[in-house]
């Protein structure tokens, strides 16, 4: 008790030591866990043990969290209805929100035609304002071509893109190998992709855009090839591929898991090729797994290509990538 004038005293508490601070405050911070990771453990656990009850299994306490895993919707899971003008970039990023994704992938082909930067700034700001990062962009170009004015061109819209996804604050682009021209020789044709992306990367380097090499098919449907690729252009760290996991034809789990350690992003679709070459549902826990075991970080985006009801269908994948992925 201290006296002051005036008759005012002041009762002044014994200050905790050192010890008793840092005990105060890790309680404090335990006590503030965020209502959102508190609903996410929740749900978590609710449909764990749903599955355990209706499969027999023992409950579990919820799917472990896969750190630094992103979820992300492709624009081209909505195809249809972007493509007839049902829909805008502008809607989808709002859906995305809807679905509570963290991110949206927007497809360079339903892009308005001879947009400006002010539309990719309108873009940015809609992403913004949702909560919803634009997780990258996908892009058609064919790199499997020899040096001449066809290859030039191509060259010149992939550097064009890199610069638009800048704009859109977009870290990510999706770019094709090419097609194998009849009589070519392969290794001929992998030169050239090589050739092709590290004609870009210094752009890509400059701008701080991240380019993935899709498997899809033509040169790059073999992970062999793809790898070739990929050893050919070098070690970069503005390169790496964009793993797709309905596009390899032979055991498509092994070729994915031997893609995964240059992963820079992955699009899952709902089909996989299995073994014996027959398509079937893919079984997202394989694609944890192997995704795990590569080590990768970042955007995990569904790509949904079915030909019907996609407004009912992606809800339920997303759902079920959440629950796989252990992300609310």
């Amino acid at each position: 008790m201290q006296s002051f004038p005036h008759g005012v005293t002041l009762a002044i508490s014994p200050l905790p030591d050192q010890g008793e601070n840092i005990t105060m405050l890790h309680d404090r911070k335990t006590a503030l866990l965020s209502r959102r990771e508190l609903l996410c453990t929740s749900a978590l656990s609710v449909a764990s043990a749903g599955v355990a009850r209706a499969s027999g299994a023992p409950p579990e306490s919820g799917k472990a969290h896969y750190p630094n895993a992103q979820l992300s919707l492709a624009a081209y899971s909505r195809r249809q209805d972007l493509a007839a003008g049902k829909m805008d970039l502008f809607q989808f990023i709002d859906w995305c929100a809807e679905l509570d994704l963290s991110g949206a992938e927007l497809t360079s082909y339903y892009f308005e035609k001879d947009f400006d930067k002010q539309y990719l700034r309108q873009l940015r700001r809609r992403a913004f304002s949702k909560g919803v990062t634009v997780s990258g962009t996908a892009i058609r170009n064919n790199f499997c071509l020899p040096p001449g004015p066809q290859k030039d061109k191509e060259v010149a819209q992939v550097k064009q893109w890199i610069d638009q996804a800048a704009e859109l604050f977009a870290p990510h682009i999706r770019i094709f190998g090419g097609d194998l021209p009849r009589g070519t020789d392969k290794s001929a044709g992998i030169q050239w992709v090589a050739d092709g992306i590290k004609a870009v990367l210094p752009a890509a380097a400059e701008r701080g855009i991240i380019l993935g090499l899709e498997n899809h098919g033509g040169i790059t449907a073999r992970v062999a090839d793809l790898l070739a690729i990929c050893e050919k252009v070098g070690s970069d760290p503005w390169f790496g591929i964009n793993l797709d996991t309905g596009n390899f034809q032979t055991n498509a789990y092994e070729e994915l898991a031997a893609a995964a350690p240059r992963a820079v992003n992955v699009q899952i679709k709902v089909e996989i090729v299995g073994e014996g070459g027959r398509k079937e549902a893919v079984d997202l826990q394989k694609i944890r797994a192997l995704l795990e075991k590569a080590g990768y970080k970042g955007w995990i985006a569904l790509e949904y290509e079915g030909e019907t009801n996609a407004v009912g269908a992606i809800p339920m994948w997303i759902r079920k990538m959440k629950e796989t992925f252990g992300v609310c």
